[in-house]
């Protein structure tokens, strides 16, 4: 038998996502805050080329830096 977040099309981490944000949402205000707070994540990453690494760059930074400059050729 499959598991319930399987048939319902979503990928494990977006499962373990949303019962997070559920369980964190339920908490009372003073414990709410702080699991949030823990619950916040930076995703950094970096280009190898030539078998050295690039710069680290913010995740988030860079896919809306990509938005914009296919945005902006798209309307070219």
């Amino acid at each position: 038998m499959a598991f319930a977040w399987k048939a319902a099309g979503l990928s494990y981490n977006r499962y373990i996502t949303v019962a997070s944000r559920v369980v964190r949402r339920s908490l009372k205000e003073d414990k709410r805050i702080a699991a949030e707070r823990r619950g916040e994540t930076e995703l950094r990453f970096s280009k190898w080329e030539n078998g050295k690494q690039s710069e680290p760059r913010n995740l988030n930074e860079a896919n809306q830096a990509a938005i914009a400059e296919h945005a902006q050729s798209a309307s070219s």
